[in-house]
């Protein structure tokens, strides 16, 4: 049988290594493969199969309401009137917005696509007899792993 779990790469599972190690499975029996967690810089724009929960349309869109109502009210005095103004408004409230945003995403932050939390840094696989891997998946759980799967076969 095969148990699979993973793991924060702490000291947690070394001493879930040793503690398996103390039940009578070899060295040989157990894997230890640390992954290389995916860092990418967040794209500006989301697509229609592709979105991070970052959007820099919220803050455009507040603003542009914001601003067509006060241009609107305001256009009633002016010249143009308060339809102009208020798509006036509307628009340089939206690009405030959309500026603001990109300022604070891209310039401010510089975010990266590290996913935030706890991440399995580390997979383990352990080769046991059927009669110890109730034991071994006990162990696991004690040294806090992320994750426990078993496969017979």
């Amino acid at each position: 049988m095969q148990i699979f779990s993973t793991f924060e790469h702490s000291g947690y599972l070394e001493l879930a290594i040793t503690h398996i190690e103390k039940i009578g499975i070899t060295k040989e029996k157990i894997l230890a493969v640390p992954l290389i967690n995916r860092v990418e810089e967040r794209r500006l724009f989301d697509t229609l199969h592709r979105a991070d929960g970052i959007s820099l349309f919220d803050k455009g869109a507040a603003l542009g309401t914001a601003f067509s109502v006060v241009g609107a009210s305001v256009g009633f005095i002016l010249d143009w009137g308060p339809v102009i103004w208020g798509l006036i408004g509307a628009a340089a409230g939206f690009i405030l917005g959309f500026i603001i945003d990109y300022i604070i995403f891209k310039v401010v932050h510089k975010r990266t696509g590290v996913v935030k939390g706890k991440s399995s840094e580390v997979v383990l696989v352990i080769e046991c007899p059927n009669e110890l891997a109730e034991k071994v998946e006990e162990i696991l759980w004690q040294h806090l792993a992320l994750g426990v799967a078993r496969v017979t076969g």
